[in-house]
């Protein structure tokens, strides 16, 4: 039986690749957790790559892993596995639960040490890899291999956290076992509203009072399927703006796609806040998300959402309600449908009011309380 010393508090030990060195969705929803654990009294304790100059003020104490930037792509680190004095410092902690956030080496060399002195292992589930490897053409034939790596190692969890349904049905489909429990993100109502739509951010930006912005956000990265949104939005004829929030490797290739659009780079705050509330339709053709943090924070902006028919996007726009889905490899399609709503006024805001209603229903608090209810009937239940 599987306990918490009445003593002392919970102690979770949260095992990632990704925390603080690049501001991306998942260091921004582990930060939130590590920060709302330990506002309701958990001891929490991160493990994680770092790097000589964070992206961001970082939530709770980490300690680092040895680490490399990753090859071809040098804003993210390859954790090196689990050094002994990482171990140690692991051990000598005395988790309760070992989280996983990513099942790289670092997440299979945590999983291990789980094991074998019985500390319970959970993970949470944040982006589908898998999907990673079709644009990069070294990597494809390796797909098959990595469903068999994720399936063994999701599969010896005790519990394994998604944020979406529609995640959950691909991972059934791709042969995962069924240990997995609901884990949605939720979204801050009161930063992302209609009302931070911003005359003043517009005119900075060149933007008239009266024209058509539609908004793109992300990494710009090719997982992204900026093929797709680059070729969609190249088809419009409607007057409009084109607004990329972002920045990554393929901004090159963005920017001569788009050469009239504007690149605002990567935006925070109440920055952000405005940008989507200034802006008319938001475009996310990306194939990879298990949830999409954007395309919530757009709809809870007010905007319609033109998104993929993939996970993620699935489980957060209602089509011909909050906006559309379209196929990722159908640029076409997405033109058709941001054209549709390009000419319709009242179909843009009767959506945009629908989408700020869906999103209603995403709390980070429950989300996070949640969280440590799992926990806490994990170690409440019966021994593996």
């Amino acid at each position: 039986m599987s306990f918490v010393p009445s003593s002392r508090p919970l102690r979770v030990a949260l095992v990632t690749s990704s925390y603080n060195f690049i501001a991306d969705g998942v260091a921004l929803t582990l930060n939130r957790l590590v920060a709302w654990l330990e506002s309701h009294g958990v001891e929490v304790l991160i493990f994680a790559p770092t790097a000589r100059t964070p992206a961001f003020a970082h939530e709770g104490a980490v300690v680092p892993v040895p680490s490399l930037p990753l090859p071809a792509r040098p804003e993210y680190r390859l954790a090196l596995g689990m050094a002994s004095h990482v171990k140690r410092q692991l051990l000598d902690f005395k988790p309760d639960i070992i989280h996983i956030a990513v099942p790289d080496l670092l997440g299979h060399a945590a999983l291990g040490l789980g094991k074998r002195h019985g500390i319970p292992v959970v993970a949470s589930y944040h982006t589908r890899y898998e999907t990673y490897l079709k644009h990069y053409w070294y990597l494809a034939p390796l797909e098959g291999l990595l469903k068999r790596i994720l399936r063994r190692f999701y599969g010896a969890c005790r519990e394994v956290y998604l944020p979406s349904d529609s995640t959950r049905a691909a991972l059934l489909a791709d042969g995962l076992a069924d240990n997995f429990k609901p884990w949605p993100r939720g979204i801050d109502m009161t930063r992302f509203a209609p009302d931070k739509r911003s005359p003043a951010w517009r005119a900075r930006h060149g933007i008239g009072a009266d024209e058509l912005v539609i908004l793109h956000v992300s990494r710009l990265v090719r997982e992204k399927r900026l093929d797709t949104l680059t070729d969609a939005l190249g088809r419009i004829t409607v007057p409009h703006r084109v607004v990329i929030v972002g920045d990554g490797p393929d901004r090159d290739f963005a920017q001569a796609a788009l050469p009239h659009a504007i690149f605002a780079g990567f935006l925070g705050g109440e920055e952000l806040a405005s940008a989507y509330a200034s802006s008319d339709i938001f475009v996310f053709p990306s194939d990879s998300e298990s949830f999409g943090n954007v395309t919530l924070e757009a709809m809870a902006s007010g905007l319609p959402c033109v998104c993929a028919d993939a996970t993620g996007s699935r489980s957060l726009v209602v089509p011909g309600e909050t906006g559309f889905l379209v196929d990722a490899d159908d640029p076409a399609g997405f033109a058709d449908k941001i054209s549709a709503l390009a000419a319709d006024c009242a179909l843009r805001q009767r959506m945009g009011q629908a989408a700020r209603m869906r999103a209603l229903t995403f709390s980070w608090d429950e989300t996070m309380a949640r969280m440590l209810g799992y926990y806490k009937a994990l170690l409440a239940g019966a021994a593996p």
